[in-house]
């Protein structure tokens, strides 16, 4: 095998796995990537991606596939940066290995991410959580698990994968009530609990009967919930929740947003950004501002308190250009 083909094997078991334990979300990602690139660069040396070079992924390679990717396969800028950003992450690791390729290495590191415009993030107001969270039959075992589901997702604010891989073991409903979550970056996390939500998973948890090692919200099999599982359901109850709150029919209610929605709530109630990072398990301070700038009430706000412009109207009109001059005399 040629040193790519070395080196790729190496960044996957050496790395990813036994360095960094990464998630097998990061896994996916990274592998998709660059299974991608592989292909691409076959493509375009016409030589099998075990014969390819670390000289065949130069910089121009890598810009051409990174165009490819928006051209050809459709992608938008922020999935192009995401698959940049495992491209160097592989070239960060050979930096490593293979200094004699430090010149080629360089310039591929030196690839920018595109910039591209940041939509301001989608929440769901109370009325419209309310009737969200109240749209599953709860006369049903699946409404009941989805209805405490909903509740534990809008209160803490957790990502998708990390409620559907939840189990009993997670849940703590005694004193100082939390669950824990092992999240993004395989960072473990505390969750407070409020008093209505430790009621709702007592019930739950009894009614579930499962093992302490089972998904706490498990299909009707016992397996645990996909991601397209859930998403569909919450398409589903927000489609029903339409006829007692309009206003959702113009909002795509997505796992994401429920996590948008417990950031709101809580910058709502006063707390603090750095406080609300440390809630949702967010790596960078500037991740929890995009809920500032989404948030029109505080804008308002922050307007109100200020002193309104004294200013007459009227047309400009020039100064007498004697008085102007012995002005500028002092």
């Amino acid at each position: 095998m040629t040193t790519l083909a070395t080196a790729v094997q190496a960044f996957f078991s050496d790395r990813l796995l036994r360095e960094r334990d990464a998630s097998p979300h990061t896994i996916a990602s990274y592998r998709d990537t660059i299974r991608l690139l592989l292909v691409f660069a076959s493509q375009r040396t016409g030589k099998q991606p075990t014969k390819l070079t670390l000289e065949d992924l130069n910089a121009t390679a890598i810009g051409a596939f990174l165009d490819h990717l928006e051209s050809e396969r459709g992608c938008r800028a922020r999935t192009r940066n995401l698959r940049l950003t495992a491209i160097r992450s592989l070239f960060r690791y050979c930096a490593l290995r293979y200094p004699e390729h430090a010149a080629l290495i360089e310039r591929v590191l030196a690839i920018p991410p595109k910039r591209h415009d940041r939509a301001l993030i989608t929440y769901l107001t109370e009325p419209e959580l309310d009737a969200l969270i109240d749209a599953p039959d709860r006369s049903t075992w699946t409404g009941r698990r989805d209805h405490t589901l909903l509740l534990l997702a809008a209160q803490t604010g957790l990502r998708a994968s990390e409620l559907i891989a939840l189990t009993p073991t997670d849940i703590h409903l005694g004193t100082g009530a939390h669950v824990t979550t092992l999240g993004k970056g395989r960072k473990r996390r505390i969750t407070p609990l409020t008093k209505e939500t430790v009621a709702m998973l007592r019930v739950w948890i009894t009614e579930r009967a499962g093992t302490d090692t089972t998904p706490l919200f498990p299909t009707r099999p016992g397996r645990q919930l996909t991601r397209d599982a859930l998403a569909r359901r919450l398409t589903k109850y927000s489609a029903q929740a339409t006829e007692h709150c309009p206003s959702l029919r113009e909002k795509n209610v997505t796992p994401h947003v429920l996590r948008h929605t417990a950031a709101m709530r809580l910058l709502h109630a006063g707390v603090d950004t750095t406080v609300i990072a440390l809630w949702l398990g967010h790596e960078q301070l500037e991740t929890t501002q995009a809920y500032l700038h989404a948030d029109l009430a505080i804008k308002e706000q922050a307007l109100a308190k200020t002193k309104p412009l004294d200013s007459a109207p009227g047309r400009y009109r020039p100064p007498d250009p004697l008085l102007n001059f012995l002005e500028e005399l002092g």
